[in-house]
């Protein structure tokens, strides 16, 4: 507690500084009445504790930025790009750009299951794997075998707390298309797929699978964020009303085929294409702001 001599010490010191700024300038006692004093008024709590600003949260809703990288990387070995794949320079290349853009999550097309792992644990993300079926058969990665099936991955920083993954309805061509999401405890759901190509054997299966997922998709979005991945193998997008679409169209190898789509909890999407030296597809990074759906 203040004594009485220090209460009165205090009040003269205030008037004292009272006087000052009658003399100044209107500008620059405006300045002066702006910063606090301790002679009373709100810049303070009873006993001279500093007053508490308002919380950035209580003003707006807390958000973050979320990254999604989509790749194709060209692994089962009989590809005409698995040449240039210089396996294994090319699970090398994926490995060091994950470590280097961080992303919250990775979607992989061509991929190996073994190949996926070692990535898996080289970045210490968690994954899941879907298998593709070739010519009724589960396709097996060669040069070099031992790398299990051939597939689609999902690659999260965040752990991953349910799998669906499915074969689409539609189909063309000797490979079977699949899609794949997991939910993460992140609260965002995070699909890939592989759609078939626009050849002339294979253009309806793209398009059907194309309205397919964009359903999917949808439907996930009522429930929580959801972002998709993908080599959709299509310039014109899947995705569903209230989704947004960034591509990799300025992309130097097969520009625009690849799609990443967000819903409307990520917010304020950019893109960025990354070169990649050992796949026939370059890197798609996008970035949003993940405000909760």
């Amino acid at each position: 507690m203040y004594g009485r001599g220090t209460v009165n010490l205090m009040a003269r010191a205030c008037a004292v500084r009272s006087r000052r700024r009658s003399a100044l300038p209107a500008v620059v006692a405006v300045v002066v009445l702006l910063a606090p004093t301790g002679c009373g008024g709100g810049g303070s709590e009873p006993g001279g504790a500093p007053g508490r600003e308002p919380s950035a949260s209580a003003a707006a809703p807390r958000a973050r930025t979320y990254t999604v990288m989509q790749t194709n990387l060209c692994l089962s070995g009989m590809a005409g790009c698995y040449r240039k794949a210089a396996y294994p320079a090319v699970v090398e290349e994926a490995v060091a750009l994950i470590r280097d853009a961080h992303p919250d999550a990775v979607t992989v097309n061509e991929a190996c299951r073994s190949d996926v792992e070692l990535i898996a644990r080289r970045t210490g993300y968690h994954a899941r794997f879907s298998r593709v079926i070739y010519d009724g058969e589960p396709l097996r990665c060669v040069k070099p075998g031992g790398r299990g099936l051939f597939g689609d991955a999902v690659l999260t920083a965040a752990p991953i707390a349910g799998t669906d993954n499915r074969d689409f309805a539609a189909q063309a061509g000797p490979e079977r298309r699949r899609w794949l999401c997991v939910t993460t405890r992140a609260d965002v759901d995070v699909c890939t797929a592989h759609l078939n190509t626009r050849s002339a054997i294979e253009v309806a299966g793209n398009d059907a699978q194309c309205a397919e997922l964009g359903a999917l998709l949808a439907r996930r979005a009522t429930v929580r964020a959801v972002t998709f991945g993908g080599d959709v193998n299509r310039l014109r997008s899947c995705a569903p009303d209230g989704v947004w679409t960034r591509t990799d169209e300025s992309a130097r190898q097969a520009p625009g085929l690849q799609h990443v789509y967000g819903s409307a909890a990520l917010r304020f999407p950019s893109a960025e294409v990354v070169p990649a030296t050992h796949a026939d597809h370059d890197v798609l990074l996008v970035r949003a702001r993940l405000t909760g759906r």
